[in-house]
């Protein structure tokens, strides 16, 4: 163990649970450790100094080769439906080091992600190549800055190592933080495997760290279901508000605390269609744009039926418990849903028609391939070229209803269009700038694309100048964007 000026509080409630849920490892150490990408404002935010994070000791613990004090280094254990189908799982190349608590008092995991084998490596090397880790910090730290939920990345770290995927590739490690890395499949993991008071224990450290409070209720593990239902309801419209495409949303991939995690093939959607797929390994489309909000309703039913058990003594009482609460995920859902695509219009009051007014743009978007993003952003500026929608005449039929909509709102057209600035980003990580970065990073070790590309997106609503660039659409292409896991 070694003591550094860091500025690590830890604090290891994970590790008091029941050792069925965790094995105790240490990451492996890696050759030639070097410091790649720091994300300073983060730091500032956990309260952690960033020139010793930034040194020689500080870079080791970023690799994995030293352990700060304080740690309790472990992986989690796991399962999970992927692709529909239930298996067991784990923290199969990364460690978490442990709960580290910030000077605002939130409390946060510090996992480092390409840290080596574990328990749960099921034949894999534990590895990470340097181009998925330094996707995973683009996007995520895109997904913060858009306002949605999201796991965030401190660091990514090269190891001086190749690793060997299709080709030999450039290792390194990421240091990932988040509320928790409680997922959807611990629940599985602990019902399938674990006895009814583990589970119950499972329950009892999610609702103490994510919905305190929860303990007081009539039937905390009720409360805790519906809360879980909510946070990924908002979640998942979040989402859908923005074009983004998870690309493997399987059990093992769904927080209990509603953040978005595991940022291996996703994606933001420039066309806008429901079929959107990116993932080179999705190919009957399961988790496509369109798919995501009805993959939501699918996982929350595979945690209803992990805590059944502790819903009620009576199995038929605990269904029925269980059916009144996940029949409010898609109420919950179009609500949040509903009320963000009126945003991005402008419409602060609800009507009834507004639902007509959304579904017919939407389709004039399909119809015409419309840029979901750039649609959404000449409303907002009220410039309408480049694209073929513009010039349809049922797109300036639609657009009278709109104006017409607009000026029965009670608050002022500047108000309006300020609201739809709020909620219509000027930039998204667009594919073709995410490859331009990594292209550029990953082969000539030239991080200033990367540089430049995160400094317009950390404010993605700001509408300047040097965010235009990033807002032009990649050029036509013949085959379809494909993304990769990375393992």
């Amino acid at each position: 163990m070694i003591k550094l000026d860091a500025g690590w509080t830890f604090d290891n409630r994970y590790a008091r649970l029941p050792e069925r849920f965790f094995s105790r490892v240490s990451p492996t150490p890696v050759r030639a450790p070097k410091l790649a990408v720091f994300n300073r404002s983060l730091a500032e935010e956990l309260g952690l100094n960033e020139e010793a994070l930034r040194s020689e000791a500080g870079v080791a613990v970023l690799a994995g080769n030293r352990i700060p004090d304080g740690a309790e280094p472990l992986a989690q254990a796991y399962a999970g439906h992927q692709f529909g189908y239930f298996t067991m799982l784990g923290d199969g190349r990364a460690v978490l080091l442990g709960e580290h608590v910030t000077p605002s008092g939130k409390r946060v995991d510090i996992q480092l992600k390409g840290s080596g084998r574990t328990p749960y490596s099921r034949g894999g090397d534990g590895r990470a190549a340097l181009g998925p880790m330094l996707r995973e910090y683009i996007v995520s730290e895109a997904m913060h800055a858009l306002g949605i939920p999201t796991t965030r990345s401190l660091a990514v770290v090269t190891t001086g190592e190749t690793i060997r995927r299709e080709t030999e590739l450039p290792g390194a490690v990421l240091t990932r933080v988040a509320s928790s890395h409680l997922r959807v499949g611990t629940f599985q993991y602990a019902a399938q495997w674990g006895t009814k008071e583990e589970l119950r224990a499972l329950a009892d450290y999610a609702l103490e760290r994510h919905f305190p409070g929860g303990e007081e209720t009539e039937n905390r593990y009720l409360f805790l279901l519906e809360q879980v239902i909510a946070r990924q309801a908002a979640l998942i419209a979040k989402w859908q508000l923005v074009g983004f495409v998870h690309g493997v949303m399987n059990t093992d991939n769904m927080t209990i605390s509603g953040e978005t995690i595991d940022y291996g093939p996703c994606a933001f959607m420039d066309t806008y269609d429901l079929k959107t797929v990116f993932s080179s390994i999705d190919t009957e489309g399961r988790y496509a744009y369109g798919n995501q909000p009805y993959i939501g309703g699918w996982n929350l039913a595979r945690l209803v039926e992990s805590l059944l058990p502790l819903l009620n003594e009576d199995e038929k009482k605990a269904v029925a418990l269980a059916q009144e609460a996940l029949d409010q995920y898609p109420t919950l859902y179009h609500r949040y849903w509903l009320d963000g695509m009126r945003a991005k219009l402008g419409l602060a009051e609800a009507q009834e028609g507004d639902g007509g007014l959304i579904a017919d743009l939407l389709g004039l978007m399909e119809e015409y391939r419309a840029d979901y993003t750039n649609t959404f952003r000449a409303l907002t500026l009220g410039e309408y070229t480049g694209m073929a929608l513009f010039d349809a005449s049922e797109f300036r039929e639609w657009h009278e209803r709109w104006q017409t909509r607009l000026s029965q709102e009670s608050v002022s057209r500047e108000e309006a269009y300020e609201r739809m600035r709020r909620h219509n980003p000027a930039v998204i990580p667009r594919n073709h700038r995410v490859e331009e970065a990594l292209a550029a990073a990953v082969d000539d070790g030239d991080y200033s694309v990367m540089e430049r590309f995160l400094k317009a997106l950390a404010d993605p609503y700001a509408y300047s100048p040097e965010q235009a660039e990033y807002a032009e659409l990649p050029p036509p292409s013949d085959r379809p964007y494909r993304t990769f896991c990375g393992t």
